[in-house]
């Protein structure tokens, strides 16, 4: 297959959705930890299909119109999963990873019927209003390792969420370096303000789930 400029940078990683369909989603050879698809993320992106969410032959869709938003969306395949569930999804990450996102929305078009993505940049902590009303939901994998990313991206929890938003959070527990610092520092100040319930293995998809990757529903303290 003949590779133009573009084509070169990327390799294709496939996510077989429960259809049978797969995903195809485009990382980068080179960059930074935006650029691929982490295991957390995959494993998130299966949750979202899990019989309690979607069920088609139940009759159960609870993504069909739902308002979705990713923070941190790299490679943008978790929201991408919501999207092809009928969500309406929004994508965000820095403007470097634009590119990225819009490429990896083209390639998958044809798998989003109800639903719909768009891909917009958020740098956490900066105003949301263009997201606002809160949304159902927010979706997050991985966001959490950098120290200084800790405080802007609970206040754009904060700034993003409502009463009635859940926020779906899927990380990697790392023991390595300043992984469990500041993680420590995440939960601490996320807990202010927000109530964290952790979501059993069994709940999960029983093929993409590991000891060492949490899901949690946080929720606005009222």
């Amino acid at each position: 297959m003949a590779a133009d400029a573009d084509e070169s940078e990327y390799f294709v990683r496939e996510i077989e959705k429960n259809d049978g369909l797969a995903l195809k989603v485009k990382q980068c050879y080179l960059g930074d930890v935006g650029c691929v698809v982490w295991d957390a993320a995959i494993v998130l992106a299966k949750y979202l299909e899990t019989k309690q969410f979607y069920d088609p032959s139940g009759g159960v869709n609870f993504w069909a119109g739902r308002s979705v938003v990713e923070l941190g969306a790299g490679t943008g395949v978790v929201g991408l999963m919501a999207a092809t569930l009928g969500a309406q999804v929004t994508v965000t990450d820095l403007e470097d990873l634009q590119t990225l996102l819009r490429v990896n929305i083209q390639e998958n078009q044809t798998l989003i019927s109800s639903g719909s993505i768009t891909a917009k940049v958020l740098k956490w902590g900066e105003d949301v209003s263009e997201f606002l009303p809160p949304p159902h939901y927010i979706l997050m994998a991985d966001c959490i390792y950098y120290e200084q990313s800790v405080v802007p991206l609970v206040e754009s929890l904060k700034l993003l969420s409502g009463p009635d938003t859940c926020i779906i959070c899927c990380y990697e527990q790392r023991t390595q370096g300043v992984n469990p610092k500041v993680e420590r520092q995440f939960f601490e100040l996320l807990k202010q303000h927000f109530s964290c319930e952790e979501i059993p293995s069994e709940k999960q998809d029983p093929e993409f789930c590991s000891p060492d990757i949490h899901i949690l529903h946080i929720r606005r303290k009222v």
